[in-house]
């Protein structure tokens, strides 16, 4: 895999034709919205087929995947725009496989809310062996309200051997963090008896494969209190047959240049689940100091010490695909940045004529740019080299795998690259 960052005076075509890929497969496999006008530092992933096939009339999916010994889901990884047809064309070629170097299978963690695309869930969901659905809150007397009917869903999910999972968080889906709940919930006994017998009920009807739970603010006054309270809960769903994942947002410090996190034990938890999601994503990013997005630096810290304690086969590494654009001069507290894609903001530099420069340390590109009324920006957000430095740590750590937040798009570069370095654990 060779990650190609355009050049001045470089084209789609010149690209095309110094790697002898054609310019249409370029745009798919990148996901490529501005190919008539590249932006200087925008990234194209380059990766060679090892073997191609031809449609004949008469194929499937899966006649395709038989005759050559893969799988239809590796069909799909390989060939994603396949997911929005309702069939092949006779005569057009696919990817069965590519040129790489996999050495393992890891897992993949996305979540969701209840009101995605469907076409985007189809599209993405060969690439997950893990469907997290948020869609579940925890009240203070340990009902646990849903917002949607996620029962389509959790059966799609398993179409695509996608084990769904089953999110319970206190918190709203505006992000809206509702710490006394969290406080009632682990004081008191009778409301956690009602709350983990409610779960069971939920995982059973609906049939998920297991629970992720997720508890705002962990820190050194309520740490032990959520470690009994999880080792209660997981002795009781892991007796029943699923699967207890918990996501953690590391406690950070990210409104001032240097970001920083507090160094907690736990280790208390990480014995009593299969699983524990540290997770990169926070509502409130889009009113801190304008910088990258969890650096690769500052997960090199945060993995040095988690390994140290934490069994490394059961760490996902959190992952989210979204850039921010901040205005300048930046107010703490005030200046609200906007959440962008890496396609709008390569849009954004195209537009401008500004090239997108990459800080190494954080592995992150960032550029500045003037908007019409004459207000400066400075955007920071990941591309194909953000991914794959932070792909790359799943191997050199030996996590159990990747976690993004959140899938509600389709990324396709970040899975192409993905898709490259690793086998997929499917169900």
């Amino acid at each position: 895999m060779i990650i190609h960052v355009v050049q001045p005076g470089e084209t789609i075509n010149s690209i095309s034709e110094y790697y002898k890929i054609p310019v249409d497969r370029l745009i798919l496999e990148n996901g490529i919205t501005n190919p008539g006008n590249l932006a200087i530092g925008q990234t194209i992933v380059i990766v060679q087929p090892e073997t191609i096939y031809v449609v004949q009339a008469g194929d499937t999916l899966e006649s395709i995947a038989e005759q050559h010994g893969t799988t239809t889901m590796e069909l799909l990884r390989n060939n994603p725009y396949l997911s929005d047809r309702e069939f092949m064309y006779v005569g057009e070629t696919i990817v069965i496989s590519y040129q790489t170097n996999k050495t393992r299978t890891i897992a993949t963690s996305g979540y969701i809310f209840p009101y995605i695309d469907k076409s985007v869930l189809i599209k993405t969901l060969p690439f997950l062996s893990y469907l997290t659905i948020f869609n579940y809150r925890a009240t203070s007397e340990g009902e646990i309200v849903s917002s949607d009917d996620d029962t389509e869903l959790i059966q799609l999910a398993k179409t695509y051997c996608t084990a769904p999972m089953m999110f319970v968080t206190t918190m709203t889906g505006e992000g809206i963090i509702n710490r006394e709940v969290s406080f009632v919930i682990l004081s008191n006994p009778s409301v956690q008896e009602r709350l983990i017998d409610n779960a069971l009920q939920i995982l059973k009807m609906k049939g998920f494969y297991g629970i992720n739970i997720y508890t705002e603010s962990i820190n050194y006054d309520n740490l032990n209190i959520f470690a009994d309270f999880l080792e209660r809960a997981a002795a009781i769903f892991h007796s029943e047959g699923f699967r207890v994942v918990i996501t953690i947002t590391p406690a950070t410090n990210i409104n001032t240049p240097n970001i920083s996190f507090e160094k907690i034990d736990y280790s208390k938890l990480a014995e009593f689940v299969d699983g524990i999601i540290f997770s990169s994503y926070d509502w409130s990013r889009s009113y801190s100091y304008p910088n990258a997005i969890f650096p690769v630096n500052v997960l090199r810290e945060l993995l040095n010490y988690m390994v140290s304690i934490i069994p490394p086969e059961k760490i996902f590494l959190g992952v989210t695909a979204l850039g921010y654009d901040w205005t300048l001069p930046y107010v703490p507290g005030a200046t609200e940045a906007t959440i962008i894609s890496y396609n709008s903001a390569v849009q954004i530099a195209a537009e401008n004529g500004i090239p997108i420069q990459f800080n190494e340390a954080a592995q992150s590109p960032y550029f500045y740019y003037m908007d019409s009324d004459g207000i400066l920006h400075v955007v920071w957000t990941k591309d194909a080299r953000s991914f794959d430095a932070r792909a790359d740590l799943v191997e050199e750590y030996g996590l159990q795998g990747l976690s993004f937040w959140t899938v509600m798009k389709f990324d396709a570069q970040m899975w192409f690259v993905i898709n490259n370095k690793y086998y997929i654990q499917k169900f």
